[in-house]
């Protein structure tokens, strides 16, 4: 039950992103889309964020955390590129910029709905 809410607010978030941000396009407007956005996004944050966390970490602590933005919007630019051309969703965030904004929305939307969600114990 944990992860289908997990799921179901990061597809929310990432619909809020790709309404927001001008550079990210999607190309249908069935929830699909977003459903496997947010399924690889998941993905690639439980397996590739920590590598890259770790392997950027003197960067992390030279730059007090913000580089961690910066693998956010790296990350959510791969799940795009994966989506677009592993999985054929028409999910696409046009550079780098688009998917720095776009990562930032969907962790600011993430955050909101975890806060007035809360998971039973």
């Amino acid at each position: 039950m944990k992860f289908l809410t997990r799921w179901v607010i990061t597809g929310l978030a990432v619909f809020a992103a790709a309404s927001i941000v001008k550079g990210i396009r999607v190309e249908s407007d069935g929830w699909v889309v977003y459903a496997v956005m947010a399924f690889i996004l998941s993905l690639v944050n439980s397996f590739l964020r920590p590598l890259l966390k770790f392997l950027s970490c003197p960067l992390i602590l030279l730059t007090l955390g913000v580089f961690l933005l910066v693998i956010n919007g790296l990350t959510f630019w791969l799940a795009s590129s994966i989506a677009v051309n592993w999985f054929h969703v028409g999910f696409y965030v046009d550079g780098f910029w688009s998917a720095f904004w776009g990562a930032l929305i969907v962790s600011a939307v993430s955050i909101f709905f975890n806060l007035v969600i809360k998971d039973e114990k």
